[in-house]
């Protein structure tokens, strides 16, 4: 049974922001992965709970399509990068994923407008505010990875990264 028709232009952007949300998960894996090969478990622990997150934004797209009579298109994913020199350059590859994401979102969201889908609109509500949050996490361990500078700070940064996660559990 079908729900309320989506048109082509929302369809169409919110099948490209659900395969980039897989792709971010694939991305924040392989950040997972050069991580904990580079013993900053705490980044490791981080980049996976990312990982995790992303595959949660990407459920809720395919809900949303499913719910409106639409199967969702699963296309390629492209291989992440997966080396970094320093964990301030995988920090600040988090931060420019985020920034892509918002404005993907940003593009879904403006199609919803344009073409009143007010249940694609109340949808990305939610990912918009989001991704004040992502961004701001990211600019965050940008700035807290530059200031850390030394390994030892570093390493205690990583540490509090992970004493922190698992309060969290």
């Amino acid at each position: 049974m079908p729900g309320i028709p989506i048109k082509p232009s929302v369809l169409f952007e919110l099948q490209r922001q659900l395969n980039h949300e897989l792709g971010a998960a694939y991305s924040y894996q392989a950040l997972s992965v050069w991580c904990a090969e580079q013993h900053f478990k705490g980044f490791a622990s981080f980049f996976g709970k990312q990982a995790a997150e992303e595959r949660v934004h990407a459920e809720k797209i395919i809900q949303h399509l499913l719910g409106r009579g639409v199967l969702p298109e699963l296309g390629s994913i492209s291989a992440p990068k997966g080396r970094f020199d320093t964990i301030l350059e995988a920090a600040q590859h988090a931060q420019s994923m985020e920034q892509m994401n918002t404005a993907g979102i940003n593009s879904v969201y403006e199609a919803a407008i344009r073409e009143a889908d007010l249940p694609a609109q109340v949808l990305l509500h939610w990912f918009v505010k989001e991704q004040v949050e992502e961004e701001a996490w990211a600019d965050e361990m940008v700035a807290r990875v530059a200031r850390a500078g030394c390994p030892g700070g570093l390493s205690d940064l990583d540490r509090h990264i992970e004493r922190y996660l698992a309060g969290e559990s």
